[in-house]
């Protein structure tokens, strides 16, 4: 395969910048476009939640890389232009600005958009976090707020309400699971994260659907529940999920389905793939179609794609992995947790806060989860690798 004549990158974001990387380091000196639809240059996502919510970095810390290192790139950054329409014959990618930009692959990494209640948008003090722009100006409300109501339990609700809490808010956290995090972890560890946030003073309404928004003023005051009651707030996050941002691909005639499906090696039809949290893909070693929400698949993926661009495609399986750091503990998880699945500790102990475990099904092992033995959990996440058939993900 020749590499191609140019490449442009819808998406500046982490697998976005990933791939230009990747171009780069494999010898790729052709022309390079990075459209993004924000004006900030690249910058990290899971920090948002944590130390940038928190005031403990300064926004430019959550910089990729210094202006320095993306001018050596070699690669055109255009900022603060959405892509609204693809031309995939011809491969023409057009902005809302009316550019039309043209290469010899494309490669679609424009991420998900938080998913909002009815009514969300017409009432102030209701946020969503996905940008840095979302990140500061939730900040600044949680500087002048005293309760906060996070609907929503999963990773980003679980993070946002446990940096809130060390801010000194008053906060609960409303969701339809039976613990934070339980769909991701597990019943039993999602228990454990449980009794982690009521004990730092978080109030959590468990197996909660959520009616919508009261309000006054044009100003949150609470969020109603099925079972009727209304918890007062003066702020409220929306963390439900979030969807693949490709509204923009509509009429290009590629597949998309809850993401923008691609075949085994993230390709979703000649010169056009897809990096990051849009890809939908088709993981050979699963049998089934996948799309990951991480930062580590961001950037394995990238990397996978910029290789099969340069002639070295081959089908991209890796092992799930994703972290998350709530108050005095660091989850990792390798693999999946089904909820059938049987774990069984392995190494540590639970009542003392560090702990590996591993879980099972028919047999299989389908996940590792370590809190608090992340070097422990990381040399197990070749047992998942290998009920996968492959090998395991470079360690982290």
């Amino acid at each position: 395969m020749n590499a191609p004549a140019g490449v442009l990158v819808v998406g500046a974001s982490a697998a976005g910048l990933t791939t230009v990387e990747a171009l780069r380091r494999h010898g790729y000196a052709g022309p390079v476009t990075v459209l993004g639809a924000e004006t900030h240059p690249p910058y990290d996502r899971p920090p948002l939640s944590k130390q940038i919510l928190s005031g403990a970095w300064q926004p430019d810390r959550a910089r990729l890389r210094p202006r320095e290192a993306l001018s050596a790139l070699g690669a055109e950054f255009i900022l603060g232009d959405p892509a609204v329409g693809l031309d995939a014959t011809a491969l023409a990618v057009h902005t809302a600005s009316g550019r039309t930009l043209r290469a010899g692959a494309v490669v679609v990494a424009t991420g998900t958009r938080p998913r909002i209640l009815p009514g969300q948008a017409a009432l102030a003090g209701v946020h969503v976090l996905r940008t840095l722009d979302d990140a500061l100006a939730l900040r600044a409300a949680l500087l002048t707020s005293a309760r906060l109501v996070v609907v929503g339990d999963g990773v980003l609700g679980a993070e946002v309400a446990a940096t809130a809490r060390t801010m000194g808010l008053d906060v609960t956290v409303v969701g339809p699971q039976p613990a934070p995090m339980a769909n991701q972890l597990g019943h039993p560890v999602a228990g454990l994260l449980a009794e982690l946030h009521t004990g730092h003073g978080v109030r959590l309404r468990p197996g909660s659907g959520v009616r919508g928004l009261t309000g006054g003023g044009g100003t949150v005051t609470g969020v109603s529940l099925d079972n009727g009651d209304t918890l007062p707030a003066d702020l409220v996050l929306v963390a439900i999920g979030a969807d693949p941002v490709t509204g923009w691909l509509h009429g290009s005639g590629l597949r998309v389905d809850n993401g923008l499906v691609c075949d085994s090696r993230c390709r979703a039809a000649e010169g056009i793939y897809a990096v990051g949290d849009v890809a939908r893909w088709h993981h050979d070693r699963l049998g089934a179609l996948l799309r990951l929400e991480n930062r580590t698949n961001a950037t394995e993926q990238a990397m996978a794609v910029a290789a099969g661009l340069l002639g070295g495609e081959r089908p991209y399986t890796p092992v799930s992995y994703f972290w998350t750091d709530q108050f005095d503990a660091k989850i990792q998880v390798y693999g999946v947790v089904p909820a059938d699945a049987e774990m069984s500790v392995v190494d540590g102990d639970p009542a003392t806060g560090r702990f590996v475990a591993r879980f099972r099904r028919e047999g299989a092992v389908t996940g590792v989860l370590g809190w608090n033995m992340p070097k422990q959990a990381r040399l197990r996440r070749q047992e998942v690798a290998d009920a996968l058939g492959g090998p395991a993900p470079a360690p982290r």
